[in-house]
């Protein structure tokens, strides 16, 4: 078991390099392991790992908050000499989601998930799904937000106000037993902090009346106020709040 000590991180969606490069170095990503990615992180893990499988499918659903726009159009990215480039999914496939994959039991050497499980709506559900895409004695890579521990039952509060629908965030030993639940096993986890500027995060998917609330209530801890589990503190004029990270290999 590993634990990280406090990064910050500065650009939106979580697509540092440093974070996405100790990602792929937890994943331990083998030549030949044929991967599908469910992460919902932009396509950013899925671009980062297609240099070092076999071949790799996403299944990436369109964003919650603009269910009626169009999709743009996504170019795979160029495959390395010898390797199979990435499929993307597009139409019926991709709105399958993460809760729902569209494959065959065992498919899959490799299942990586990336923010995808609150996103489902049921991680006890999709979790479960996930497994059964992978191969007997192949991998299943959850990195997610969790609670650093159970006292800390206010974590989520400023990811409901920001997603009404989010199902809040589980602590890092209820997130292990959903997946002992589902009938595997965790063989490695690495957990660590980051802090980040609230703005970029908050215009990721969040209208402005909830983005008001947020930053309303993180001030309000700093000068005293109900805690939001976010430690938020002002950077250089801008407010940052922290979250932590696990990565979690499944067998």
């Amino acid at each position: 078991m590993l634990h990280g000590t406090g990064t910050k991180i500065r650009n939106s969606g979580g697509q540092s390099t440093p974070h996405l490069d100790r990602l792929i170095d937890f994943i331990e990503p083998e030549a030949g392991d044929t991967c599908l990615d469910l992460s919902r992180d932009g396509g950013a893990l899925a671009a980062a790992l297609t240099p070092h499988v076999h071949a790799l499918t996403t299944a990436e659903t369109p964003p919650k908050s603009a269910p009626d726009a169009p999709a743009a159009p996504r170019v795979p990215p160029p495959a390395a000499a010898g390797r199979t480039p990435t499929v993307l999914f597009t139409g019926p496939t991709a709105a399958s989601g993460p809760a729902t994959p569209p494959h065959r039991d065992g498919t899959f050497t490799l299942v990586t998930a990336r923010f995808a499980l609150y996103r489902s709506g049921d991680p006890a559900r999709t979790l479960p799904e996930m497994l059964r895409v992978r191969r007997p004695g192949g991998r299943l890579i959850i990195a997610e937000i969790v609670r650093p521990d159970m006292t800390a039952r206010d974590r989520g509060r400023i990811e409901q106000m920001r997603d009404p629908e989010h199902p809040g965030v589980l602590s890092l030993s209820a997130l292990v037993d959903l997946a002992t639940a589902a009938g595997a096993t965790v063989r490695r986890l690495d957990m660590f902090t980051i802090e980040r500027p609230l703005d970029p995060w908050l215009a990721e998917g969040c209208d402005r009346r909830a983005a008001d609330g947020i930053r309303q209530a993180l001030l309000d801890e700093i000068d005293g106020g109900p805690r939001t589990g976010a430690r938020p503190r002002v950077i250089g004029g801008e407010l940052w709040f922290t979250q932590s990270w696990a990565q979690l290999a499944v067998h």
